[in-house]
């Protein structure tokens, strides 16, 4: 099983496809709720350069409320991380799959939650 949903973006530029994605991800019901440049903190941290590489941390408020209401310690995997990185001929956009990082934990209920949240970020991906 894969633990991700990719797209890659052709001939786009890194600060474009954010901007897709952010739009994609708002009319799919998510916000983002953080951002790490990871090429630039690389660079800062361990003097390394990288190709851009960037992670928004995407939530959606009601999906995230139930699945905490039936796991109280469910925080500890949100967000939904959405990664941008450079690859050979555009970007590549992966969004984790809900369903394989909740398969550890024991709740059928969750686990219907996650397939949801799986679906609308499987549309969000392809609406990029």
């Amino acid at each position: 099983m894969g633990y991700t949903i990719n797209r890659v973006l052709a001939g786009i530029s890194l600060d474009d496809a954010d901007a897709r994605t952010r739009a994609a991800l708002t009319d799919g019901g998510f916000g983002v709720l953080t951002e790490i440049d990871v090429q630039a903190t690389m660079k800062k941290k361990i003097d390394k350069d990288m190709d851009g590489y960037r992670i928004l941390g995407a939530c959606n408020p009601n999906m995230a409320w139930q699945a905490i209401g039936m796991e109280a310690r469910l925080g500890v995997m949100l967000p939904c991380n959405v990664i941008l990185r450079e690859v050979e001929g555009g970007i590549e956009v992966s969004a984790v799959d809900p369903v394989a990082s909740m398969a550890a934990i024991d709740n059928d209920e969750l686990h219907v939650v996650a397939g949801q949240v799986r679906d609308m970020l499987g549309k969000v991906v392809e609406a990029i």
